[in-house]
C-alpha cells in the first residue's frame, strides 16, 4: 500500500509540473471579476500594509502556498525549499496529504523537513477526508500535526480525483460525521479543502455547522485532478474514453465559489484555484477572500531552487501591493469595502443562483477615500 501510494505521488508531481493538467475550458472567473481603478487614490504606495491574520497567526502578506506534496524524496526538497521561502517572507505552507508517512514512518521526513526550515511560518498538515471513513481517525489527524508541529490541519475533499482513479475509494458516507468528530477533539484549527472542484453555499453550510474554523474553497480553472489522472492511467490503459478526460473541466470555478461561499458563512476563506497573478490575490480579497493559495506556479520554481521561488512570490506581492494602489486600499482589509463589478459567465450563474451582484458593484462608495 505504501509503495503504490509513493509511486502515485511521485507520477502526480511530474504531471503537475506540465501546463497540460491545467483546466481547459473551465477558468477560474477571475476574468470577470473588475476592480474599479482609482484617478485619485490618496495614499502613499509605499506605506501601504499586507499584513494581516489568519486563524490568529501574523502574515506578512496575505498568502500561502497550497498543498502540494510530500511521500518521496523528490517531495522532501520540494518541500524544504517553499518552507525556506515562506518562512523568509513570513508566508504560510500546506503540506500534501501525509497519508503515504502514516503508511511508511520512513517518510515522514518528506514532510517534517517543512517545519524544520519554517521554523515560525504558519504550516498547515493535510488527510484525506475519505480516509478518515476508511480506518483514519483522531490518532492518525494527531501524528499528521505532530509530524511537522502543524498550526492547522486540513481535511480534503477529493471525490471528483477518488471517482476517476482507478484505485480510488468511492465511499464518502459518514465524512461529515468524521469531520465534526475531528472539528471537536482536536486542539488545532480543522480548515476542511476542496481539490479543484470547488465548494457550493448549500455545503459551505453544512461545513460551517461541522464546527470547522476555516474553509478552503479549491475552486476550478486551475490544475484539474481529473486530467492528472487522466495522464496518470489513460496512457496505460490505453482507453481514450477514460472519465479523467470526460470530467476534465468538472466543477464550480474559483470566482463563482468564492462569491457563493462569502455570501452564505462567516468562516475564514482561503482562494484556491487558478490564482496566477497578484492582480488575481487582490480579486480574491474583494470577493471575501482572506488568503489566497498559490500551488502549480510555485510547483514550477519549487524545483529549480529557493531564489526563483522566492522571486515568483516577491512578484506576486509586488503585484498585490500595486493593484492596492491603484484602488485606493491602504490596508487589506480595505479589499473588502471597494466596489466590484461582476461580469460574464460569474455573473450569469450567481444571478441564477439567487446571489446579489450589487452588493458588490455599490459598497464602500463612503469608505477608502471615495
Amino acid at each position: 500500500m505504501a509503495e503504490k501510494t509513493g509511486k502515485r505521488k511521485v507520477e502526480h508531481i511530474r504531471i503537475c509540473l506540465d501546463e497540460k493538467a491545467q483546466a481547459k475550458k473551465t477558468t477560474s472567473g477571475f476574468e470577470d471579476i473588475q476592480l474599479i481603478h482609482r484617478a485619485l487614490p490618496e495614499i502613499d504606495k509605499i506605506q501601504i500594509s499586507l499584513q494581516t491574520t489568519f486563524l490568529n497567526k501574523k502574515f506578512n502578506a496575505p498568502i500561502i502556498v497550497g498543498a502540494m506534496t510530500g511521500g518521496t524524496e523528490e517531495a522532501t526538497e520540494i518541500n524544504g525549499t517553499i518552507a525556506e521561502t515562506v518562512e523568509k517572507l513570513g508566508l504560510g505552507m500546506g503540506l500534501g496529504s501525509q497519508r503515504a508517512a502514516i503508511e511508511n514512518k520512513n517518510l515522514e521526513k518528506t514532510y517534517s523537513i517543512a517545519r524544520k526550515k519554517a521554523p515560525h511560518a504558519f504550516l498547515v498538515a493535510n488527510i484525506g477526508g475519505v480516509q478518515l471513513v476508511h480506518g483514519y481517525g483522531v490518532k492518525e489527524v494527531k501524528r499528521i500535526i505532530e509530524m511537522i508541529d502543524a498550526d492547522a490541519v486540513a481535511i480534503h475533499l477529493n471525490a471528483l480525483q477518488e471517482t476517476v482513479q482507478p484505485e480510488g475509494q468511492t465511499n464518502f458516507k459518514g465524512i461529515l460525521e468524521k469531520i465534526v468528530e475531528i472539528s471537536d477533539t482536536i486542539d488545532q484549527p480543522v480548515i476542511v479543502k476542496e481539490t479543484g472542484a470547488g465548494i457550493c453555499a448549500e455545503d459551505a453550510k453544512i461545513l460551517e455547522t461541522a464546527g470547522i474554523k476555516a474553509l478552503d474553497i479549491g475552486g476550478a480553472g486551475g490544475t484539474s485532478f481529473a486530467a492528472v489522472e487522466y495522464y496518470r492511467v489513460a496512457p496505460k490503459t490505453g482507453d481514450p474514453s477514460f472519465l479523467g478526460e470526460s470530467l476534465w473541466d468538472w466543477g464550480i470555478p474559483t470566482a463563482t465559489s468564492l462569491i457563493e461561499t462569502a455570501q452564505t458563512i462567516k468562516l475564514p476563506l482561503i482562494a484556491t484555484g487558478g490564482v496566477r497573478s497578484g492582480t488575481d490575490i487582490a480579486k480574491a480579497l474583494a470577493l471575501g477572500a482572506n488568503l489566497a493559495s498559490i500551488v502549480q506556479p510555485i510547483l514550477q520554481t519549487a524545483i529549480q531552487g529557493r531564489d526563483k521561488t522566492e522571486q515568483k512570490l516577491q512578484g506576486l506581492i509586488e503585484e498585490l501591493r500595486t493593484v492596492m494602489f491603484l484602488l485606493g486600499a491602504q490596508e487589506i482589509s480595505d479589499l473588502s469595502k471597494i466596489p466590484v463589478v461582476i461580469r460574464g459567465k460569474t455573473a450569469e450563474w450567481l444571478t441564477a443562483r439567487g446571489f446579489s451582484l450589487q452588493k458588490y458593484a455599490k459598497r464602500g462608495t463612503d469608505q477608502v477615500g471615495y
